[in-house]
């Protein structure tokens, strides 16, 4: 029991702190300006679909019935192409620990638009939680200035939120559906979606990208994002989600922008600001309300 609670723990430390890394290895590839947001969006949907397809042959078969892939085909938009594509488009505007902080914020968009969707109940705390959140979000969006050194980091912020309010809608619309299948036939059913749908989309940023002017460097920060920030990552998550209480899985997600900003401060590439620290506090603040926060007697999760 115990060595199962500390497999738990040491997967979603393992993933939240290669997310967290993350966004300033994708900066830095960005950084040379020769690969596009577009372009890493693609390695990171299409590659991360070849691993996971690998990776089916190794596990027990799942039949999926042919009405299913369709919601499957909607969530991997949700859940995988417009999530994704936006964090990664919102990291190459703002500053890595910016990105990784407004990642936190997702408990609190999930249990919105489940209130919203699905008419769940909302305690007083957890509406507290909601306001400190979403005045932490705002501190960093419209405070003014260039809190972490980015081109744009108002932008991308909301870029960045943009991205969290697709995976907590994901969440919310196909919640009882994911639990149908395994991680692994979800992902690669979702990512092959999305990769459907982004290559085609996206043809004319890749031939046009001068792939012999791509270092060692850019191929290491993309092979990270896609080997470690992708698949691994998210295997990890569903070890720690298999030993560890919900509660204890959302705590982890403070770990990404601890490591996002202590890694982009190492590399010059963010800063830190008492404006900056402020907004920290409050979405910290927020989303440990809400997760601590005990549900109403008619919430059935």
């Amino acid at each position: 029991m115990k060595s199962d609670k500390l497999q738990g723990h040491l997967a979603m430390l393992a993933a939240n702190v290669m997310w967290g890394l993350m966004s300033p290895v994708a900066k830095i590839v960005f950084a040379a300006g020769i690969v596009a947001p577009v372009v890493m969006v693609d390695f990171r949907v299409a590659g991360a679909a070849c691993l996971f397809w690998l990776a089916s042959l190794f596990v027990p078969r799942e039949h999926v019935a042919p009405r299913d892939l369709l919601r499957l085909f909607g969530a991997g938009m949700l859940g995988v192409l417009f999530n994704q594509g936006c964090f990664i488009f919102g990291v190459s505007l703002t500053s890595p620990g910016e990105a990784s902080l407004v990642t936190t914020t997702m408990p609190m968009w999930v249990m919105l638009l489940a209130w919203i969707f699905l008419r769940e109940p909302i305690t007083v705390k957890k509406w507290g939680g909601i306001l400190l959140g979403a005045s932490g979000a705002a501190i960093l969006i419209l405070g003014g200035g260039n809190l972490g050194g980015g081109v744009n980091p108002a932008l991308g912020d909301v870029i960045v939120l943009c991205a969290q309010l697709s995976y907590a809608l994901y969440l919310t619309l196909y919640r009882n559906f994911i639990r149908k299948y395994s991680l692994v036939t979800l992902m690669k059913w979702m990512f092959l979606s999305a990769s459907v749908v982004a290559l085609p989309a996206s043809a004319g940023a890749l031939f046009s990208t001068p792939w012999s002017a791509v270092g060692p460097q850019e191929w290491g920060g993309i092979g990270y994002v896609v080997v470690c920030g992708t698949f691994l990552a998210y295997i990890c998550i569903m070890i720690g989600q298999k030993r560890l209480r919900p509660t204890l899985v959302g705590m982890y997600n403070y770990v990404q922008p601890i490591v996002a900003t202590i890694t982009g401060i190492v590399l010059g590439l963010d800063s830190f600001t008492p404006l900056k620290g402020v907004a920290v506090i409050l979405i910290f603040s927020g989303v440990w309300l809400v997760t601590i926060s005990k549900g109403k007697p008619s919430d059935a999760e």
